[in-house]
């Protein structure tokens, strides 16, 4: 095989990647608005020149639906997902070293979204070989494939859910006992749980990336005030030092590993 054919088979291996990325991605987004009410997805039909009356006439109404749901499906795949805590805690860090601007909010939100498919490649794996493959191929029908699609993706949120917001909005909910099993707890109180829970560990996380910037800040600000420049300001000073002490400790990596072990 020559250089270009080969060429050419990594490049179709790579673009039929991409196509079931983006398939499976689909149906990922899917799966916590089709989960709930268990149906499938509305049959639209057009026709032309008819004058027969429809017999779906919430045909139009479905369609709307679906139009919006389609519009917040990306809002659900982040809140459903690692995004939210690694967008913060990236956030927490760039505001702790006081550069406003640097990263970029594109280069931020773009490293969260790469750790977001490393962190989560294993869910979507299982939802790829229960889910998705037997689907096209016939062997499931449609809600068997939403519910396969939904296991791992409540197994992976239940893991990381704290059980004091889970008995919350179990509270909240009205539930009349406590649930056995993961089975009995409905999607609709699982996932606020893991957003409220996510957003806790966030915050934790951020809390102790500030202290060691905070020390600095206090160092300098008690030693301009020593050496009586009170018009010089400390974050000017400061700043150069944080980025150093950055550095020297592989902040990047720190965080990052952090971030990544902290969802295992």
């Amino acid at each position: 095989m020559t250089k270009s054919d080969a060429a050419c088979a990594k490049r179709a291996n790579i673009k039929k990647k991409a196509v079931n990325f983006v398939l499976l991605a689909a149906i990922f987004i899917f799966v916590f608005t089709l989960s709930s009410s268990a149906q499938v997805l509305p049959n639209v039909d057009i026709s032309i020149g008819g004058n027969t009356p429809s017999e779906n006439p919430s045909g139009t109404v479905q369609v709307m639906v679906l139009l919006t749901i389609l519009s917040l499906a990306p809002s659900i795949l982040i809140m459903m997902t690692s995004f939210t805590r690694i967008v913060i805690v990236l956030s927490f860090v760039r505001n702790a070293m006081g550069v406003q601007q640097v990263p970029p909010n594109q280069v931020l939100i773009g490293l969260a979204l790469f750790l977001t498919f490393f962190v989560m490649s294993p869910v979507f794996a299982q939802i790829n070989e229960t889910a998705y493959q037997p689907l096209i191929q016939n062997q499931i029908t449609q809600e068997q494939a939403i519910e396969n699609a939904l296991k791992p993706l409540r197994e992976f949120m239940f893991r990381q859910t704290y059980s004091k917001d889970l008995n919350m909005f179990l509270s909240i909910s009205g539930a009349e006992s406590a649930p056995e099993t993961l089975d009995d707890i409905k999607t609709t109180v699982l996932i606020p749980a893991f957003i409220t829970s996510e957003l806790k560990r966030a915050f934790q996380i951020g809390f102790f990336i500030y202290i060691p910037f905070i020390v600095i800040d206090m160092i300098v600000s008690s030693t301009l005030m020593t050496m009586g420049m009170m018009m010089l300001p400390p974050m000017m000073v400061s700043l150069p030092f944080k980025i150093l002490l950055f550095i020297l400790v592989d902040g990047w990596n720190l965080v990052v590993k952090t971030l990544i072990v902290g969802f295992n």
